[in-house]
Formats: C-alpha cells, structure tokens, sequence
C-alpha cells in the first residue's frame, strides 16, 4: 500500500492511559470501514487497527485503550479503508498529553505500558510504545565531581538482599561494574545508588564507551533494565542534557540517555 494523501490528527491522553485520536476532514469522505492504522517500523506486517466512528460531520474519532497489545517500538499512523491500495500519511495535530505527565502507577504493577504520540522529523505522526516487565523508573538525577547518583522506582518487582546497580558494557560481557543499591525500607519500590566514574574509565578509552545501567533487584534475580518512559517525553537522548565530568587522562563521563530513553553513562576519548 502507498499514502497518496494526508490527515491531520489531534492526540489526546487520558489518567488510564488510553489515547484519543480524533481525525480532521479528509478530502472525501471514508467508507463505514476505515480504521486507523498503525505500522511497527522494522517489522513488517505487525500493524493494530482501531476502528475509526463519525463524532462529528467530516469528523472521525479512534480510541487506542490501556489494554491494546502493542509490542515495544515505534509505530507510524495512516488511515486505511480496507479493500483499497492507498493509505492517508496522518499528520500531528494538537497534542494534549498532559495526563502522562509524572505517572505514578501501583508499584506491584506487574508490566508496564507506555504510549507516546509524537511528530516524526520530517512531519508525519508516530506513537513510542514501550512494554516493561518487571521495569526501573529513573528519578532525579545528581552530577558529582567524580561520579553520578540517581533515584528511582521499582515496578513489579521489590529489591531484597544483595541489591546492586549494575554497569553493563553491550559487547564485552566481562565488562561488568556493580554498586550497592539502597532503599528507602518503606512500602513501594523506591531506590538509589551512587555510581563512581573511575572504574568505568579502566583501561584505555580510544573510542566512545556506552555503559547501560541495570537494577539487580536481589541476588541471583533477573536484571531490570533503568529507564525513564512514565511521561510525554518520546525521546531524551538530545532533551536531557546532563554536564560531563573528567576522569582519567582527559577521558569525559556523562549521564546521558538514549533515544530509547534507557539511562546510560557515556565515555568519551579526549578531543584530538
């Protein structure tokens, strides 16, 4: 299928997590069947339809529900009429996701869904989708002249015994670094940890070091990866800027995040 034609789309979000898409009029109007469609990028032929009903004339409403199974990644939209070889490009309107802003769902909560409808860079509309389970919010984050300390909020899973913070360099298995994590010994799963730079700068950096930080929960369990994804915010990785400090010969530590919006600290060789 091809999109021929555009439509213009307002998003909006509501405290259950549902979101509202509500269509402008489209050059002609859609048969009884149009549904709005949203395409997975990378993976072809994983789609969601949402039916899509007249709330108005020349107006269309679809309704994505806390419930949907919507697999983590990016999702683009189009309006489809089944039987027809074209798709419309659904383009952003306005944009009311207030209700994201500073979730705090129950902390026994098994998996976590989030859903962000956001404006591609060349225009169109998209949605974020991820899906964490058991999941590490990421909190206030503090820069410290020789490391990083952060909070956060554990998510279907509490820390016991033998909790740390772990550094994880992807491609180097044995490049591991752990740090105590404490907890606040109240209910939920609130946690902190504060990460020194200097072992992440070992040996010779002459190339960029991405290190991905990871709460073991208790000894033995199974790794929860720390991110930041219970708000509006699609992507932090150029929004969330955080200062650099210096390690060892002129090697740079940052916190930074990744378009994914998972919590990392960054190495980075001195400048030639």
């Amino acid at each position: 299928m091809t999109a021929t034609a555009t439509v213009r789309a307002d998003c909006a979000a509501d405290p259950a997590g549902a979101l509202t898409f509500d269509l402008a009029p489209a050059a002609t109007a859609p048969g009884p069947e149009a549904v709005l469609l949203l395409r997975r990028r990378g993976a072809a032929g994983t789609t969601v339809r949402l039916p899509l009903t007249s709330t108005a004339p020349g107006r269309l409403r679809a309704v994505l529900p806390p419930s949907a199974d919507v697999p983590e990644g990016r999702w683009d939209a189009y309006m489809e009429e089944p039987g027809s070889e074209h798709t419309l490009t659904v383009l952003p309107g306005l944009r009311d996701l207030r209700a994201l802003v500073d979730r705090t769902p129950d902390t026994g909560t098994a998996t976590i869904r989030s859903r962000v409808p956001y404006p591609t860079l060349d225009g169109r509309l998209a949605l974020r989708a991820w899906v964490r389970a058991p999941h590490a919010e990421a909190g206030a984050i503090r820069v410290g002249p020789s490391g990083m300390s952060a909070e956060g909020e554990l998510y279907g899973v509490e820390a016991g015994e033998g909790a740390v913070l772990e550094a994880r360099l992807p491609g180097e298995p044995a490049r591991v670094h752990r740090v105590p994590l404490t907890t606040s010994g109240q209910p939920g799963g609130g946690f902190a940890f504060t990460l020194p730079y200097a072992p992440l700068a070992d040996g010779p950096v002459t190339g960029e070091r991405l290190w991905r930080l990871w709460v073991i929960p208790s000894a033995g369990a199974k790794a929860v990866r720390i991110s930041r994804i219970l708000d509006d915010v699609w992507s932090r990785e150029k929004t969330f800027v955080y200062p650099g400090r210096p390690v060892a010969d002129g090697v740079l530590a940052t916190p930074c995040y990744t378009a994914a919006n998972d919590l990392c600290v960054r190495l980075t060789p001195p400048t030639a």
